[in-house]
């Protein structure tokens, strides 16, 4: 039976990169050792960093004074990262659910932390933004709430925060959408959502922005550091790396960010459809502009809630892997990743058109 992974994270890969990484474990470019053994200083690995941070910025059009990091740590570690580089006095940060939060907590050890707004079910914009802050922050994704920052939303933001430097949390819509990466000062984010395995994290920064602050900053959380030696300050996560590169050249090969844009609305528009038009399920986001198109979140309505536990197996015995909803929120979530194809929301939706048809 063929299998379709909804995971949220760790998450889908395109098969063909989890073949070629496979196929990297066993025999790196016919050298004769693992891509889990080579040194990273070795001749043949300095080319893999080069390329991946060279696709980077290339399927995102990165302007010129942007450098592409891949560091350790994942997106929990930039929450510190970012204000230790930035933060002076202080930074606004877009409450938009559990990882805004965190980020908002590891701030607050810097400066003063102004909460703009906050809400989990939508993406608020009654605010204004303090222009004496040294930057904005924003989740454009909440993973366990499924909710996104639209393209007219960020265009929003971008009027709102004036002069003030914007920083943006990305880890689980990145290269999902083309963006402007010229608004931003920082974007960073885990990769294992739409590029690689747990380990890695992709850090863009302007390097304009970085040396302000008055404070010592300690060598390994000093983003100069990691753009001074490109990356390879210290060991870097060489596998994960790989599989970032193969990933990005998958994308590219394919058609680029327009491409997956295209086909990302196309599935969101086909699993929304079937849980708008569904007599038992209903979406967790009402408001659909806010809605998110990679983590996709919806319940049984309440005269069908008991059918939890039957829907759930029904739904494993037909291959949907990873559905069950966040601890925190519960019922469903359909994370539909890059690599999830058209068919696998398809069997999903298939999924839940017979389960209905049975009640």
């Amino acid at each position: 039976m063929k299998k379709y992974n909804f995971n949220a994270g760790p998450s889908i890969l395109p098969q063909e990169v989890i073949k070629q990484t496979a196929e990297a474990v066993l025999d790196f470019q016919g050298e004769g050792l693992s891509v889990l053994e080579i040194s990273h200083r070795a001749k043949y690995f300095q080319p893999v960093m080069d390329e991946a941070e060279a696709l980077m910025k290339e399927l995102l059009n990165i302007p010129e004074g942007y450098r592409v990091i891949f560091l350790g740590g994942g997106a929990s570690l930039e929450f510190c990262m970012v204000p230790f580089n930035l933060l002076e006095k202080k930074a606004c940060y877009l409450n938009t659910g559990v990882w805004s939060r965190k980020a908002i907590k590891e701030a607050k050890a810097f400066g003063e932390v102004v909460e703009l707004a906050a809400s989990t079910n939508s993406i608020p914009m009654d605010f204004e933004v303090p222009q004496d802050c040294d930057y904005m922050h924003i989740t454009t994704n909440n993973t366990i709430y499924g909710t996104e920052i639209s393209n007219r939303k960020l265009e929003e933001i971008y009027r709102k925060k004036g002069n003030v430097r914007l920083v943006a949390d990305m880890s689980s819509d990145i290269l999902s959408r083309p963006i402007d990466v010229s608004k931003y000062d920082i974007i960073y984010g885990g990769a294992q959502k739409n590029i690689a395995p747990a380990g890695v994290t992709f850090v863009i920064v302007k390097e304009e922005c970085l040396g302000h602050v008055t404070r010592h900053i300690p060598t390994m959380l000093d983003y100069r550091t990691h753009i001074d030696k490109g990356s390879m300050f210290n060991t870097p996560p060489v596998l994960p790396v790989y599989s970032a590169m193969l990933t990005m050249r998958w994308l590219k090969e394919h058609g680029g960010v327009q491409w997956i844009d295209a086909r990302n609305q196309q599935k969101a528009d086909l699993l929304y459809n079937a849980i708008d038009n569904s007599k038992i399920f209903m979406p967790t986001i009402t408001e659909k502009e806010d809605r998110s198109r990679m983590n996709i979140c919806f319940v049984l309505k309440p005269e069908y809630e008991g059918l939890f536990d039957d829907f759930f197996k029904f739904a494993t015995s037909k291959g949907m892997v990873g559905i069950k909803g966040h601890r925190d929120v519960g019922g469903f979530r359909a994370s539909c990743y890059n690599a999830m194809d058209v068919e696998g929301v398809q069997a999903l939706v298939d999924c839940m058109h017979e389960f209905e048809a049975m009640h």
